[in-house]
């Protein structure tokens, strides 16, 4: 179960470190946190885990965060931003996009649930990212980072759309993100899941309606 605090209450020294030292090591206990949330989502996060896996006492995570809560909404942020370090780095290295369905589709589906290939390409990082989803709709701390990566998420997507010669429209990104999201859902819920294949299969059927091609 997810403890969440009420509000950002947090001293100066929490909220910052205060110093180079307390920095890096509420840093360091972000990233644990975020790795044991992959690893075994919101309940392998505990104070004692936390501290083990980052190497520092038990008392710090109490010293540099307000509360578990307040921990657990840095480590989701952590991720999030790592993702989105990811997309932007995909996009980046991919100079002009071809315009074809096939392509546009593959690029969104790597954007969205991870290069195929990738070293930690596998079901657990995705059942964290969801994970985070639906935690989110519980707790307004995590709604907030929740939305904040969503917009920037979307800004991602619209850009790649648009350099695909595609038309975006807010409403239907949103759609276009669902029908994403709804795949790899359900496809996670399979004996024998396929969340890459489901996902392409879903966008492949719907991508000329939701984001038609432009005039050329």
């Amino acid at each position: 179960m997810i403890r969440m605090s009420a509000g950002h209450t947090d001293s100066p020294s929490k909220a910052s470190g205060a110093t180079p030292k307390g920095e890096r090591r509420r840093h360091a206990l972000a990233c644990a946190a975020a790795d044991l949330l992959v690893e075994g989502g919101f309940d392998a996060v505990r104070h004692r885990s936390v501290a083990a896996k980052a190497g520092l006492p038990l008392a710090s995570t109490t010293y540099y965060f307000e509360s578990l809560g307040d921990l657990i909404a840095c480590a989701v942020e952590l991720l999030g931003t790592r993702e989105l370090e990811v997309m932007r780095g995909r996009i980046d290295s991919l100079g002009d996009l071809a315009h074809d369905t096939d392509s546009t589709v593959a690029l969104i589906v790597d954007l969205l649930i991870g290069p195929q290939g990738a070293v930690d390409d596998g079901p657990e990082r995705l059942i964290a990212r969801y994970e985070r989803f639906i935690a989110s709709a519980r707790h307004p701390q995590l709604r907030e980072v929740q939305l904040r990566l969503r917009a920037q998420t979307d800004d991602l997507l619209t850009d790649v759309l648009r350099r695909s010669g595609r038309i975006v429209q807010e409403q239907q990104l949103r759609r276009l993100v669902a029908v994403v999201d709804g795949a790899v859902v359900g496809a996670l819920g399979e004996v024998d899941p396929e969340p890459r294949a489901m996902a392409s299969s879903m966008l492949l059927a719907v991508l000329d309606v939701l984001a038609p091609a432009g005039a050329s």
